[in-house]
């Protein structure tokens, strides 16, 4: 008896209909880029820039030129879109930190995506650093300010809203009782509560107050503009990280390993605390004097290449002040 033998066919993929797992699929696909390829993109949108802005500036030029500008222009712009599309998996994976904070994944992505756009089109090939590098911070910035527009409000504490609605409901049944709207003494006295604190919660809106809500005896301040916001842009964020690496660098390439591991620890650029002499001392185990030492000897060999003041110059590689 013969057996026949049947091939299975492969079960096709099943159709995913959520829209979160249809995108993460498709952009699944994309390959990452090397180093290399992050330059060679970076040299195609710079090229593409370039030419937009020679078009722009001659919006008549003889038309072999005209059409070879608009041929780089065109590059540069598919160069750009691919750099984008390449790195939306590292949109993803920093979207995933931010869940549960009032938005839907896909909408804090998309909100990242802004900020990945806005990275590709500040990256700067020439400075060595990978994309992702920087990506980073464009990215966090954006999602952290779309959560921050999505929800332009201060709530109040559940039991001060608690406190607001049992008020308003003893205001209702004290006016239909009295005829006439209780004042704040027959509102104290008939909730037991303190007028001062009745007075108090009386302040209070029922509902959530907008950030966008004009204060103030004239009304002519917004209140968002009372909170303060501790955070540094994210175009400050960069710079600064960019030149400590700059400096850093500098060190490396300037002075002996230990100079340059004590010059770091000196001025902050080690972990971010700007250490004294003594802690420098213990942590190599040298003296304080020595340290100072090699302290004067260091900043007088970046002096000789006239970088000394780059330590001690205004959002420069530092960032700490070293304490004596």
């Amino acid at each position: 008896m013969s057996t026949m033998t049947v091939e299975k066919t492969p079960r096709a993929e099943p159709y995913a209909t959520d829209p979160l797992d249809r995108y993460l699929k498709q952009i699944g696909r994309i390959p990452l880029l090397t180093a290399e390829q992050e330059v060679e993109l970076g040299k195609r949108i710079e090229a593409g820039l370039y030419a937009r802005h020679l078009l722009d500036a001659d919006p008549e030029p003889p038309q072999a030129r005209k059409a070879e500008l608009e041929a780089v222009a065109r590059d540069g712009s598919d160069a750009r879109d691919d750099m984008i599309r390449a790195n939306l998996r590292l949109v993803v994976s920093v979207a995933k930190r931010y869940v549960h904070q009032g938005l839907p994944l896909l909408d804090v992505i998309q909100e990242g995506n802004i900020g990945l756009i806005r990275a590709v089109d500040k990256f700067d090939y020439t400075r060595g650093c990978k994309f992702s590098t920087c990506a980073m911070w464009w990215i966090r910035q954006a999602i952290q300010r779309g959560l921050a527009e999505k929800s332009r409000m201060i709530r109040l504490p559940t039991r001060v809203v608690d406190d607001i609605a049992r008020l308003a409901r003893i205001e209702r049944e004290l006016a239909a009782e009295l005829g006439h709207d209780p004042n704040i003494e027959e509102l104290a006295a008939e909730a037991g509560q303190p007028v001062e604190k009745v007075a108090a919660v009386k302040r209070l809106p029922p509902e959530p107050v907008s950030l966008d809500a004009l204060v103030g005896e004239e009304e002519q301040t917004r209140l968002g503009e009372l909170v303060v916001d501790e955070e540094s842009s994210v175009e400050e964020v960069v710079e600064r990280r960019e030149l400590a690496d700059g400096m850093r660098s500098l060190l490396d390439d300037t002075l002996a390993p230990r100079q340059a591991l004590l010059m770091r620890l000196r001025y902050g650029m080690q972990d971010g605390i700007a250490h004294t002499p003594r802690q420098i001392a213990e942590r190599l185990g040298l003296t304080g004097t020595w340290v100072r030492l090699l302290e004067r000897e260091s900043l007088a060999r970046l002096r000789d290449t006239g970088q000394a003041r780059a330590l001690a110059a205004p959002g420069g590689g530092r960032t700490a002040v070293p304490q004596r």
